[in-house]
């Protein structure tokens, strides 16, 4: 790869990578002031009903990064009305999805809660938590949403300090509402909406300054925006969403085979490996707008070559984490003030999830490359082999193969190595269609 290139593969990759590793440490700030706070108890709540608040998130980054993609591609074939278009029939449907899913939590919020494992005492506090993270579910969605608008106008940088200014409000609001005030989960929640609320203004000032050309399409042409957006937004939402589906099958029946300790030693184990996924998504969304730009121009050797430094940085990242998590596991319970029998729980099961973290950053750079090219169907593929595979595997390992709670633990581990090989396969087919010529 050209000194070029490569120069402008870590200028857009790095600010991403510590934008994402940023929104990971969101995932666990509530966790540690709870857990702190209210013990194995408020862990358990705040495990069980963190995947709506990842939901709602991920619906941002779906429908953001497809518009954000698509924006991209059309700017780089000169068809900057289009473009524009685009990027406003994005912004409507952002406020749309904002809209439907308050009013879906809202209503439907404790068959939601059941659904997701919260019963007996976990239920009052998971519900006082995702009540109010549903009332603001337009400020994480249009947090997550701009923020790949700005990375692909050349702002990475800027992207990293507004999740910067985020996250350092919600430490800070954590610390008076959860310790000082005693406000509990809804202070948590609070805390994260207002930090959302800081990232989501920040991003709304610097699409105004750059004038990115924002407007509303026609109103006919509007549906077909939406719609398309929609069937790209699958991917990336399910790449962002994926660890958060593997946590909702994982405490349904960790609840079941392991109990209330069970489903905390997760929370604890979740918690730092969403930090490593983040990461790795970091480096593939860091990349995109570099590969869809040479994609628009149809560069393809620069974007085979943009790749290749991705799978490295990616394999870096992955292996230091590992590193750094062996060293630390018996350290990761007493991090969110969990008992001396969860920590060691956590101990023991985190190497098994440490295991694929090579593989698992294979397969997060071939997907966001997938999505970052439209190659809409295989990206599907990939997003969404391994929550299948972890079904199948949740139902078979711990009932009626008999391995009860520590079939649940094998489950994860298992899933995500055969969506590797899945991922080899996909990759090889890639490089057999797309790359058959080198031009660029």
């Amino acid at each position: 790869m050209e000194r070029a290139d490569r120069a402008a593969f870590f200028r857009f990759v790095v600010p991403s990578v510590l934008a994402f590793a940023l929104s990971g440490v969101y995932t666990i700030v509530d966790g540690f002031f709870v857990g702190n706070s209210l013990g194995d108890l408020g862990l358990a709540a705040i495990t069980l009903g963190y995947p709506v608040c990842a939901f709602i998130q991920a619906a941002g980054t779906g429908v953001g990064l497809a518009g954000a993609i698509r924006f991209t591609i059309l700017r780089g074939q000169g068809r900057e009305e289009e473009a524009g278009g685009c990027a406003g029939g994005t912004a409507v449907l952002l406020a749309a999805v904002s809209v439907l899913l308050t009013g879906l939590v809202m209503c439907f919020l404790a068959p939601l809660l059941r659904l997701l494992g919260a019963e007996g005492e976990t239920f009052s506090p998971t519900a006082e938590y995702v009540r109010v993270i549903a009332l603001g579910a337009a400020l994480q969605v249009f947090a997550t949403g701009l923020v790949p608008f700005i990375r692909n106008l050349g702002g990475a940088a800027y992207a990293m300090g507004a999740m910067i200014g985020g996250f350092l409000t919600n430490i800070a609001l954590d610390y008076l509402f959860v310790w000082v005030l005693s406000w509990g989960m809804a202070g948590a929640a609070w805390a994260t909406l207002a930090g959302q609320g800081v990232t989501m203004l920040a991003a709304v000032w610097y699409l105004a300054r750059k004038k990115a050309g924002f407007r509303l399409p026609a109103a006919g042409r509007l549906p077909g925006i939406a719609l398309g957006l929609l069937r790209a937004a699958l991917a990336p939402f399910g790449l962002t969403f994926s660890p958060t589906l593997t946590m909702i099958l994982m405490n349904r029946f960790l609840m079941d085979f392991g109990g209330e300790g069970a489903v905390a030693a997760y929370g604890c184990v979740s918690y730092v490996t969403a930090i490593v996924y983040l990461l790795l998504q970091g480096v593939g969304d860091g990349s995109q707008p570099l590969i869809s730009g040479y994609f628009s121009r149809g560069k393809l050797a620069a974007m085979q070559r943009a790749r290749h430094l991705a799978y490295l940085a990616g394999g870096g990242v992955a292996a230091a984490c590992l590193v750094v998590l062996l060293l630390l596991r018996g350290w990761v319970g007493t991090l969110f003030g969990a008992s001396h029998e969860t920590n060691g729980e956590v101990a023991r099961v985190l190497p098994l999830f440490l295991a694929t973290l090579l593989p698992l950053a294979y397969v997060r750079i071939t997907t966001a490359f997938l999505y970052a090219t439209e190659r809409s169907g295989l990206s599907y593929l990939l997003v969404y082999a391994e929550p299948v595979l972890l079904l199948a595997l949740l139902l078979a390992l711990p009932g009626p193969a008999g391995l009860g709670v520590m079939g649940a633990w094998l489950a994860v581990p298992l899933a995500q190595a055969t969506t590797w090989i899945i991922a080899l396969c996909v990759k090889h087919h890639t490089d057999r269609t797309a790359f058959s010529r080198t031009a660029g």
